[in-house]
C-alpha cells in the first residue's frame, strides 16, 4: 500500500467502518482524535435512515468519538433536503421507520395514506414493514404518485450477519406496481456527495471517502472525484475487488492504517 497523504477533509461511513452494532472498530477513536488535533474537517455519512442525526451524535459520543450535528449526514436529512428543493409542498407516504416520518413532519411535509392525496411514495429501510404499507404504496403509485428512495442498500451489516435494507422495500413496491424508483438519495448518489461536500465546504478532490462498501461508499467517492479508502471491517472483501466498477485508492485492514 502506498503512503497515504493527509487530506483536508475526511468523510467516514458509520456502520461497518466506525462501528459494528455497539462495538467501536479498531483505530476509530484514536484516528478521529488525531484528525481533530491536526485541524482536519470531518463528516460522518450513513445510508441508514433508522436513526436521527441526533441519535448518531449520541451514539458516537458514547463510543468515545467527538461529533456534532453539523458533521452528520444521513439519508433522512438528505431526503428532506431533496424534497425541499425538488418537490416543495408535496404530500408524501413514507414506507419507513419513525425517524424519517419525524424528519418529514418537522420539515412541514404532509403525510397521507389516501392514494388520491399522495404525490410521492418514499421507500426506505423499514423493519416495521407490513402488507398494509405495501397496499398504500401500490394504490398511491397506481393513482400517479412517484417512487423515490432513501438508499439502495440490500442489507445493513450487524454483528453476526445483516438485516434486509431498503432495497427489499423498493423491490416489493416496484414488483407490484410495474414501475421504477426514480431517485435514490443515498450513497452512491451524487445527491449525497454534493450534500456532504457542501457541509464540509471543501471540493471533492480535497477529501478522502472512507467506507466498507465498494458499491456505495467507494463508488460515491470515486464518481464525485474523491480519493477513497476501503476498510475491510464490514461488507466488502478483497475477493469483491475484481468485479467492482470502481477501485479504491487505498485498501485498509482497519482504520489504524490511517494513523
Amino acid at each position: 500500500m502506498s503512503q497515504i497523504p493527509p487530506y483536508e477533509g475526511y468523510i467516514f461511513d458509520l456502520d461497518g467502518t466506525i462501528y459494528l452494532g455497539e462495538i467501536v472498530l479498531p483505530g476509530a477513536v484514536d484516528l478521529l482524535a488525531r484528525l481533530r488535533r491536526d485541524g482536519r474537517r470531518v463528516a460522518f455519512l450513513s445510508n441508514n435512515p433508522t436513526k436521527s442525526r441526533e441519535q448518531y451524535v449520541t451514539k458516537l459520543t458514547k463510543l468515545g468519538i467527538q461529533a456534532s450535528l453539523a458533521e452528520v449526514v444521513n439519508t433522512t436529512y438528505v431526503m428532506v433536503e431533496w424534497l425541499r428543493a425538488n418537490a416543495p409542498g408535496a404530500t408524501v407516504y413514507p414506507v419507513s421507520e419513525q425517524p424519517l416520518i419525524d424528519e418529514l413532519t418537522a420539515a412541514g411535509f404532509s403525510i397521507s395514506e389516501r392514494a388520491d392525496e399522495v404525490d410521492i411514495v418514499i421507500a426506505s429501510f423499514d423493519r416495521t414493514f407490513v402488507y398494509h404499507k405495501l397496499q398504500v404504496a401500490f394504490d398511491a403509485i397506481r393513482a400517479g404518485a412517484r417512487l423515490v428512495a432513501t438508499n439502495p442498500d440490500r442489507f445493513c451489516p450487524v454483528p453476526g450477519g445483516g438485516e434486509p435494507d431498503a432495497a427489499a422495500m423498493i423491490a416489493a413496491i416496484e414488483a407490484c406496481t410495474n414501475t421504477r424508483c426514480e431517485v435514490n438519495v443515498g450513497k452512491p448518489s451524487p445527491i449525497m456527495a454534493r450534500t456532504v461536500s457542501a457541509m464540509l465546504q471543501l471540493s471533492p478532490e480535497r477529501c478522502l471517502m472512507v467506507g466498507d462498501r465498494l458499491l456505495t461508499d467507494i463508488a460515491m467517492g470515486a464518481e464525485a472525484g474523491m480519493d477513497t479508502a476501503l476498510v475491510l471491517t464490514g461488507d466488502s472483501t478483497r475477493a469483491d475487488l475484481p468485479a467492482a466498477p470502481h477501485q479504491p485508492t487505498y485498501i485498509l485492514d482497519n482504520l489504524t492504517a490511517l494513523l
